[in-house]
């Protein structure tokens, strides 16, 4: 079967009701990034950092997969499909898709003090503040911080090399590393675009095809369109 990688960002679970960093009201409107998403803050006031993403678990659970979510799943009928995603919520896999690779983390699972790999899953929405990972050292949110290395990023560079079409979806592609992985995608690959703003796509050498629609409008349309002349 062809390959189909499809690399989604905020906006795909925006049509959720998560809400992304860009928000000025909702969740965010209460936090400063640099309080809530840095090694320092953890280090610095650990209760808010953990307070902060029990909020966000809390919001995930409370919300579901939309129409681009189960689009994007319902690929895996026909292509072989690989997910790699910025969102830390686990809508991908509630909507069923069964290939995703998370950069930046995930919300239903803590991670060790000492390895960014060792992941346990966190059952409801709290997690204690003094709760421990197996090794001993404080539990902390399975998320990549800013300032953070990114460990899932060569992976997702494999995967994006094995691309034979290559679907944007919900991203400014003004976040780095990840915006690179586009510089991986072999140039005769089409590329889709399915994201409402005006992005600047002039450095993409690939076929390309801006979808210029909110996610749960412009992918289920375009997943159509791919199903039907593959």
């Amino acid at each position: 079967m062809k390959r189909i990688v499809v690399f989604t960002g905020a906006g795909v679970s925006a049509d959720s009701g998560i809400a992304t960093f860009r928000d000025s009201d909702g969740l965010w409107a209460n936090y400063r990034i640099e309080e809530v998403c840095t090694p320092e803050a953890l280090l610095q006031n650990r209760a808010k950092v953990i307070e902060f993403y029990n909020i966000r678990r809390k919001e995930l659970l409370e919300k579901e997969p939309n129409a681009a979510h189960y689009a994007i799943a319902d690929l895996e009928k026909y292509f072989d499909v690989q997910v790699i995603t910025q969102n830390i919520d686990d809508l991908h896999e509630r909507a069923g898709s069964t290939h995703i690779t998370h950069l930046h983390g995930e919300l239903r699972k803590l991670r060790s003090s000492y390895d960014e790999l060792a992941t346990v899953p966190i059952e409801g929405w709290e997690q204690k503040l003094d709760a421990k990972h197996p090794d001993g050292s404080l539990l902390r949110p399975f998320v990549v911080f800013f300032g953070e290395s990114v460990p899932m990023f060569e992976t997702a560079i494999k995967i994006a090399e094995t691309a034979e079409i290559f679907i944007v979806v919900g991203t400014s592609l003004n976040v780095y590393p990840a915006a690179s992985l586009l510089h991986y995608v072999s140039r005769n690959v089409p590329v889709y675009v399915v994201d409402p703003g005006n992005l600047d796509l002039s450095g993409i050498p690939n076929p390309l095809e801006h979808i210029q629609k909110r996610a749960a409008i412009g992918v289920p349309e375009l997943c159509k369109k791919l199903v039907e002349t593959r």
